[in-house]
């Protein structure tokens, strides 16, 4: 067996780390730093304390703010704007954040719009800005990432992959996600979760990024419930928050597979939470999976405690339950049914996902995946 992986930014965690990007940023040479930051978070006072972090050291700030929800490519344009003369982007937040924040520094850099990398379609830059990424929820693992995901003009989902977009410095830091709601600690670690198992046993899969993955699984499987029932218990987040930054380092590797075929394609057809809808396709789908019978499903259910990878679809249904996560849809998709989740899986931005899944799916599997997916209830 041969393999390579990809590069891993340097990795630092440990309570209130946050509290040291002004002196992180001046050690990375930056002069002038542009902080994109969702706005909940920049409202909680937490934008205006690493400013005065970062003014400390003498590094001119300006921040971005002015975003909410998935990202889009009007959010990815702003903030590309706001990084023009800046030497370094800080994302700070969920994936969204660090997503925009990492184009944004590769399109500042260029001075190209985001659309001329989106789906590979041109070479991204050879110098982008610098980058600190700093995730406060424990779901994307995009910190550690080469894949960055926004909307398109359409309101498709899009992705822009590259070393280029890649973080310098990942600052873990517990305290920051503290305050995630249950629910969407659940839906985060789950994300994770998923990002790990289907690194771990797609076709593209490999001992060096089993190596992050099954970490990443022993993890989320040990502290995720505790993490969503005791949300100040820091050795909980801690676990989860690596679990999530080393399965985004085995995605980085091996790329997902039939659970995000679906998540994508639902947020194709309408707004919703990714890490709720990769939930609901993984589970809808689990039990159809591990009948491949492989021994990358074998190694990943040991690294879950289990002896048999057909022990994982009950073990995944009552984590999910334990852990509160309702299995409905938002009411926007009262309009849609089941042809139109199954044409978007079916369109050519996701399937890469349908490819790299274990077993082959055929349109048939499709239909009867997404006909699972739009019976479930429309009440969020």
């Amino acid at each position: 067996m041969s393999f390579s992986t990809s590069f891993i930014p340097e990795i630092r965690l440990a309570d209130n780390i946050h509290t040291t990007i002004g002196t992180a940023a001046k050690a990375q040479g930056a002069a002038a730093a542009t902080i994109v930051i969702d706005g909940f978070l920049a409202q909680s006072g937490l934008a205006g304390r690493i400013v005065d972090s970062l003014d400390h050291e003498g590094v001119a700030t300006r921040v971005f703010s002015d975003f909410a929800g998935e990202p889009k490519l009007a959010h990815v344009r702003a903030a590309t704007k706001s990084a023009v003369g800046s030497d370094l982007v800080i994302g700070i937040g969920g994936g969204s954040a660090l997503d925009i924040a990492k184009i944004a520094a590769c399109c500042a850099a260029s001075g190209e719009d985001p659309m001329f990398y989106a789906l590979a379609a041109n070479a991204l830059p050879k110098t982008p800005l610098k980058k600190i990424m700093v995730p406060t929820t424990a779901g994307t693992g995009s910190e550690t990432s080469a894949t960055n995901i926004f909307a398109g003009p359409e309101g498709k989902k899009l992705w822009i992959w590259g070393a280029e977009t890649k973080a310098d410095l990942v600052l873990l830091d517990p305290v920051l996600t503290t305050t995630l709601p249950a629910h969407l600690t659940a839906w985060c670690g789950l994300d994770a979760f998923i990002h790990a198992f289907e690194a771990a046993t797609n076709r593209n899969t490999h001992r060096g990024a089993q190596f992050y993955a099954h970490e990443a699984l022993r993890l989320l499987t040990a502290s995720l419930e505790t993490a969503v029932r005791e949300p100040g218990n820091l050795q909980a987040r801690a676990d989860v928050l690596l679990g999530s930054c080393y399965a985004g380092i085995a995605i980085d590797n091996c790329g997902t597979a039939v659970a995000h075929n679906i998540s994508h394609a639902l947020a194709g057809l309408a707004p919703v939470h990714h890490g709720l809808a990769t939930a609901l396709g993984f589970e809808a789908t689990l039990d159809w999976l591990v009948d491949a019978d492989t021994v990358e499903l074998e190694a990943a259910a040991r690294a879950c405690g289990f002896s048999r990878a057909s022990d994982l679809p009950d073990f995944v249904s009552r984590l999910m339950d334990r852990c509160g996560l309702v299995r409905a849809l938002p009411a926007t998709f009262e309009t849609f049914g089941a042809g139109d989740l199954a044409a978007e899986m079916k369109a050519p931005e996701n399937q890469p996902m349908r490819r790299s899944t274990i077993r082959p799916i055929d349109d048939a599997d499709i239909d009867r995946f997404a006909a699972t997916i739009m019976a479930l209830p429309k009440t969020m």
